[in-house]
């Protein structure tokens, strides 16, 4: 017989897990390792540090436009509106900056990821999302989106 209806409990806290720790800082890392290239490898190192770095960063944004999609099954009461923009902005944006000039797509990042430590932690709140993004999304895309800029002024 096929199952056409179910309910579930979700139960969390705000602490933020290990996975969320590590699964969080991990895409984080590259960014910050494709700066420090462009400021301190020899010549064309640094534009292909710089390139990468752009590359990667539009991609994490892709992903992050793929889990806001996710989380919206999920929700109580079923998927809001809201959920379903932000997913396409993100989507849109990330693919935006992977086709913009790289000078645009740097501050395109910047912007990208600042926007989203800013919006994340009010859809944690709302419950769109685990009550752990309110903590991590601010340090994690403020970081984010920090680096960018720095790549930006560099570039």
């Amino acid at each position: 017989m096929t199952q056409t209806q179910r309910s579930f409990t979700i139960r969390e806290t705000a602490a933020i897990p290990f996975d969320g720790e590590v699964f969080g800082w991990l895409p984080v890392m590259p960014m910050a390792l494709g700066m420090l290239g462009m400021f301190f490898l020899p010549g064309a190192w640094q534009g292909v540090c710089t390139a990468a770095t752009a590359v990667w960063g539009s991609a994490i944004l892709l992903f992050l436009a793929g889990v806001r999609r996710g989380l919206s099954f999920r929700t109580p009461g079923g998927v809001r509106a809201v959920q379903l923009l932000t997913m396409l902005v993100y989507f849109l944006w990330g693919l935006a900056s992977l086709l913009a000039p790289l000078s645009v797509s740097l501050w395109m990042l910047c912007l990208g990821y600042a926007a989203i430590a800013l919006i994340d932690p009010i859809a944690a709140r709302r419950g769109e999302a685990p009550l752990y993004f309110a903590r991590l999304r601010p340090v994690q895309m403020g970081a984010a989106a920090v680096i960018y800029g720095a790549v930006a002024l560099g570039f």
